[in-house]
């Protein structure tokens, strides 16, 4: 390919598994998925023996495919988070859109338990019956960047939906138990 031509190219990709999901009453875009509650990847009976040693992991990196968003044909204008004049305009790539010329999703959620084929786990927000196209365990050495940092703006849209989440019952972002789901854990009231 000659220098500054632009090629378009594509990919045959097969999915790995599925995930599912018995916390939510939709499976569509625009349906809230809470992350943190459990979760399991089932992965097809084939590539099982490829999870041997997977529970050695405290997280995995995940990658699924969006199959029910709606795809990206152009950029579009940037707008603000949500809708909200309080954010500055930004772009699609800035963002965690399931709109995307290619709707993939990543997430690298914690591994609660392996059973067979089936690897319980929280904090994936992904809709029932989603394809996973592969994963991997998350190696902290590789993965992580201390160093890493994220727009101002996004750090108040995150307090916010912790805000809501605590409000609501629900979980923080790091995964940790509200009142109300305390409650449904423990017995508690």
């Amino acid at each position: 390919m000659a220098r500054g031509t632009h090629q378009r190219r594509w990919f045959r990709v097969q999915a790995i598994g599925t995930v599912r999901r018995t916390d939510t009453s939709g499976s569509a875009p625009g349906d809230y998925v809470d992350p943190w509650r459990e979760a399991v990847l089932e992965i097809d009976p084939r590539w099982e023996p490829g999870l041997e040693e997977i529970e050695g992991f405290s997280h995995l990196v995940v990658v699924f495919y969006l199959d029910r968003a709606k795809r990206r044909r152009s950029a579009g204008s940037p707008r603000p988070p949500e809708h909200d004049p309080d954010f500055p305009p930004v772009g699609f790539f800035a963002t965690r859109t399931p709109e995307r010329p290619n709707p993939i999703g990543i997430s690298c959620p914690r591994l609660v338990r392996r059973d067979g084929n089936r690897l319980i786990v929280t904090g994936i927000d992904a809709w029932d019956g989603t394809p996973i196209l592969d994963l991997k365990g998350y190696y902290p050495r590789d993965e992580m960047r201390p160093d890493a940092t994220v727009p101002a703006w996004l750090e108040r849209l995150w307090q916010r939906h912790d805000q809501e989440r605590r409000a609501t019952g629900g979980s923080d972002a790091i995964g940790e138990p509200g009142p109300l789901e305390h409650e449904k854990r423990t017995g508690d009231s």
